[in-house]
């Protein structure tokens, strides 16, 4: 049996790394982060829906290209590899996978094509004050069509024109769908890690909106949506961990002392041996994810916990054994190092932290166990 990717899928990645090396290398991440009025990069967004990514698995009749979640798996990989600035994450795991699990045959039909061409960029705003949000700890009110609230330091806020909100509407939860251009939306940028992915707060005052799926099932919703999107976004901290470790070998190779490369001593051999290992298992977790959340299988909660938390460890190993490998320069603006330490732990940040991870994969095992 062959559990590797087809030649056209590989095909595929290969068309999105060539692009995406053209395009948007880490320079293009440190002008977007060095620009603090530059919310999104619209060249290199509109390229890639040119491309078809933005409707990877969007049905054709709605726009998209109709590929599937391994292709778009790769292609997260390589955006992850690439470092690119793009609100990819939040608007095509999150708003638009909301859409397509949630929304009614006319809300697909009038939402999703914008969706898959670039135009509508989306976001998910859920949190609304620190820690892991529960239903006790929403405030947003959704009542008659109209949202009365506030969201905190939405990830891609500040490039979207659209936003998937969770908000109390009755006595649950419920998912709606807002223009952030149209009247009683409001929000203010907020300085973060990673400015190349620029996060903002929303407020709403009556703004208006749509509600996505049946009220009620609004944190049964998110739970799906966060599964779903740990493992897409698995593979962009793969692809991430896979940089730095490439950057870091190549940098030892070249510096030397006491007359030979660094990376020909004993102990940083073992260092990066360490972080190809946890790379690698993050790989086969990721993989493990990708197949559970085409099939859509049962055991999709406990792969995407696995795919998250490894993912997760690896990015920010390799990251901060850059850094030290880097010795006194690895640290500096000047070197790109801290692009990619930034985007780790604004990643390990975006859908909770590790330990919410943690917490999850318990439930799922001891609840498969019983």
């Amino acid at each position: 049996m062959n559990f590797d990717f087809s030649e056209e899928q590989k095909l595929l990645q290969k068309t999105v790394r060539d692009f995406l090396a053209e395009r948007s290398p880490l320079a293009n991440c440190r002008r977007v982060l060095e620009a603090p009025d530059l919310a999104l990069d619209a060249e290199l967004w509109s390229g890639a829906a040119e491309m078809g990514w933005q409707g990877a698995v969007i049905p054709e009749e709605h726009g998209g290209a109709g590929f599937g979640y391994l292709e778009l798996a790769l292609l997260a990989e390589e955006i992850g590899y690439a470092l690119a600035p793009l609100p990819f994450g939040s608007s095509v795991y999150l708003a638009t996978e909301a859409v397509l699990r949630a929304g009614s045959e006319t809300q697909q039909k009038e939402w999703l094509p914008g969706l898959a061409n670039g135009e509508l960029i989306g976001a998910f705003a859920i949190a609304e004050r620190p820690g892991r949000p529960s239903p006790a700890s929403i405030e947003t009110r959704l009542v008659d069509g109209r949202l009365q609230g506030q969201k905190r330091a939405v990830l891609d806020a500040a490039a979207a024109n659209r936003a998937v909100v969770l908000a109390r509407e009755g006595d649950g939860l419920s998912l709606a769908w807002v223009d952030l251009a149209a009247g009683g939306v409001s929000r203010q940028s907020r300085e973060s890690l990673d400015g190349s992915r620029p996060v903002a707060d929303l407020s709403f005052s009556d703004a208006p909106a749509e509600r996505i799926g049946r009220g009620g099932e609004g944190a049964a919703l998110v739970e799906q949506l966060l599964h779903r999107a740990a493992v897409l976004q698995a593979f962009e901290e793969v692809g991430g961990a896979r940089r730095a470790l490439e950057m870091t070998r190549d940098y030892t190779m070249g510096r030397y002392a006491f007359g030979r490369p660094i990376a020909s001593f004993q102990a940083l051999k073992h260092r990066m041996a360490d972080v190809y290992t946890a790379i690698e298992l993050a790989r086969s977790n990721a993989f493990f994810g990708a197949w559970a959340l085409s099939e859509d299988a049962p055991e999709l909660g406990e792969a995407a916990c696995s795919a998250r938390i490894s993912a997760v460890d690896a990015f920010e190993l390799a990251t901060q054994e850059m850094i030290q490998m880097h010795g006194g320069v690895g640290y500096t603006w000047e070197y790109d190092c801290h692009l990619l330490y930034r985007r780790a732990k604004s990643l390990a940040a975006s859908l909770g932290g590790a330990a919410e991870w943690k917490d999850r994969l318990v439930d799922h095992l001891t609840g498969a166990a019983s």
